[in-house]
């Protein structure tokens, strides 16, 4: 089964800095990101400076792993997470409502060390989280 990788937990993946629970948790499953998540990262290392060996580093990493894209189904999902979560009065961040969404459609479990940013889509939505 695949595992979505939330921006937190592929860097630290990407660092080698993962903590032993998230690693368990992991193993034995197919990681994947987001269009999301490979944007968030790019912009990290353009940012932040990084020197082409590290820049190489991470498109290697990023090869390594099964990106998911957009299509209709995720941008129909989007807009309903953006509309309720609106008329509930707790408008959630664009790029949280867009992996929560590439997760949905999929059936598929999100990874991450920010699970105050996704409760929402686990209450509301059916979100599985891995924390």
């Amino acid at each position: 089964m695949s595992v979505v990788l939330d921006a937190d937990v592929a860097s630290s993946l990407l660092r080698r800095r993962i903590p032993d629970t998230m690693a368990r948790q992991l193993a034995g499953n197919v990681p994947a990101v987001t269009f999301v998540t490979v944007g968030e990262l790019t912009k990290w290392t353009l940012a932040r400076q990084w020197g082409p060996r590290n820049l190489a580093t991470m498109r290697t990493f990023l090869a390594g792993l099964v990106v998911l894209t957009y299509d209709q189904r995720v941008a129909s999902r989007w807009g309903e997470f953006q509309a309720y979560a609106q008329l509930r009065g707790r408008p959630r961040p664009v790029n949280d409502a867009w992996i929560a969404a590439c997760c949905l459609v999929r059936e598929l479990l999100l990874a991450t060390f920010n699970t105050k940013d996704f409760l929402d889509f686990a209450q509301y939505d059916g979100l599985v989280l891995l924390s």
